[in-house]
C-alpha cells in the first residue's frame, strides 16, 4: 500500500466511525422530533437524553479527525471542497452548533416553553446536519466539486445524487439510532417503549431502504463514475450492506435487539466503504486522484504518526466510555 493511499484509508475510517457513532446520536434527534407532545413522548426523551448523554460530544472528535486529515494530507482538494460546497458545510456547521447548545440548554430550561424550544431545535439540527453532510458527499461523488474550487455554490449540491445522498444519510441515521435505542430501551427495563420503538426503526428501514433503490435509477445517469464502481469492484460490499440492513430487519422484527445493533453498524460501514471503494482512485470524482492530490511526503508520514498515537491515546478511554455507559448498571431507570 502506498503512502497516500494510506493516508486515505485512515482518513475514510475516521469518515466510517463519524457516520456510525456521531450517526446513531444525530439519529435520535427524529425519534425525538416525532415523540408526540410533551406528556406522550418524556419517556421517549428521556431515553434519548441517558442514552446519548454521556457521549454525544465525544463523538465530534471523529469529525475533527477527519478534517485535520483531509486539510493536511490532501490541502488542495480540501481547499476546493471548502470553496464549492460552502453552503452545505456552514448549515451543517450550523446544525452541529445548535444541536450542541439547545441539548444542553433544555435540560436548565426554567418553562416548560423554552424546553420545547430546544427541544425542536435539538430535534431539528439533528435532522438538517446529516442531510447536509449527505449532500456533500453526494457533490463530491457525482463530480461536481473541481480541484481549482470555482464549482457553482448551488448546482453542486442541489442535484439528485446530492439530494438523495441528503435523504439517504437521515434516514440511515434514524435507523441506527432506533436500533441502538429500542435495545437500550429493553435493557433498562421500558418494554412497552421498546416495542413502540421497534416498529418506528423498522418503518424508517423500510422507508430508507426505498430510498436507496430509488435513488440507483438518477445515480447511472448523473454520477456514472461513482455508478460504474458500484456495479463493478464495490459490488460485493453493497450486497452485504444490503443483506446487513435486511437483516437488522429481521432481527429487529424477531426482538434480538443486542445482535441487531451489530448487523446495523455492519450496513452503515459497508455502505460507506462501497463508496469509497467505489469511486476509487478519485479523491475528487473525475478531477483528481487520491496519488495526485496527495500533499508531501513527510507531512503524509508524519500523520500516519499522529494516527498511530491517537489509536493508542483517544481510542481506548472512548471505548471504555462507551462500556461504561453500555453496563446493566448504568441502564437501570433509577441509575
Amino acid at each position: 500500500m502506498s503512502l497516500e493511499l494510506a493516508v486515505a484509508a485512515a482518513l475514510f475510517v475516521g469518515v466510517i466511525a463519524y457516520a456510525v457513532l456521531g450517526g446513531a446520536d444525530f439519529g435520535s434527534g427524529f425519534f425525538d422530533l416525532t415523540a408526540g407532545s410533551s406528556k406522550r413522548g418524556a419517556e421517549l426523551r428521556t431515553l434519548v437524553d441517558h442514552s446519548i448523554g454521556p457521549v454525544w460530544e465525544a463523538n465530534h472528535v471523529w469529525l475533527i479527525y477527519v478534517l485535520v486529515i483531509w486539510w493536511t494530507g490532501f490541502p488542495e482538494s480540501f481547499a476546493a471542497a471548502m470553496s464549492t460546497l460552502v453552503l452545505p458545510l456552514l448549515l451543517a456547521l450550523l446544525g452541529i452548533v445548535l444541536r450542541g447548545a439547545s441539548f444542553a440548554f433544555r435540560k436548565y430550561a426554567a418553562t416548560l416553553a423554552q424546553a420545547r424550544l430546544f427541544g425542536i431545535v435539538f430535534a431539528t439540527s439533528s435532522i438538517i446536519t446529516p442531510f447536509f453532510l449527505g449532500t456533500v458527499a453526494g457533490a463530491i461523488a457525482s463530480g461536481r466539486v473541481p480541484l481549482d474550487g470555482t464549482g457553482d455554490r448551488w448546482s453542486s449540491w442541489v442535484n439528485p445524487t446530492s439530494l438523495f445522498g441528503g435523504v439517504i444519510a437521515v434516514g440511515t441515521c434514524a435507523f441506527l439510532a432506533g436500533t441502538f435505542l429500542v435495545a437500550d430501551a429493553r435493557r433498562s427495563g421500558h418494554d412497552r417503549l421498546a416495542d413502540e420503538l421497534r416498529v418506528r426503526a423498522l418503518g424508517v428501514g423500510a422507508a430508507t431502504g426505498a430510498v436507496v433503490f430509488a435513488a440507483l435509477v438518477p445515480l447511472d445517469h448523473d454520477a456514472p463514475t461513482l455508478a460504474a464502481g458500484l456495479e463493478g469492484r464495490a459490488a460485493p460490499l453493497v450486497v452485504l450492506a444490503g443483506l446487513a440492513g435486511l437483516g437488522t430487519m429481521v432481527l429487529l422484527w424477531t426482538r434480538r435487539y443486542a445482535v441487531a445493533r451489530i448487523t446495523a453498524v455492519l450496513a452503515v460501514a459497508a455502505v460507506l466503504s462501497g463508496w469509497g471503494v467505489g469511486q476509487y482512485p478519485w479523491l475528487l470524482v473525475d478531477e483528481v486522484t487520491i496519488h495526485d492530490a496527495a500533499g508531501a511526503t513527510a507531512t503524509l508520514q508524519g500523520l500516519l504518526v499522529a494516527v498511530g498515537l491517537a489509536v493508542v491515546v483517544v481510542v481506548p478511554p472512548l471505548a471504555y466510555l462507551f462500556k461504561l455507559t453500555q453496563s446493566e448498571e448504568w441502564s437501570r431507570p433509577d441509575h
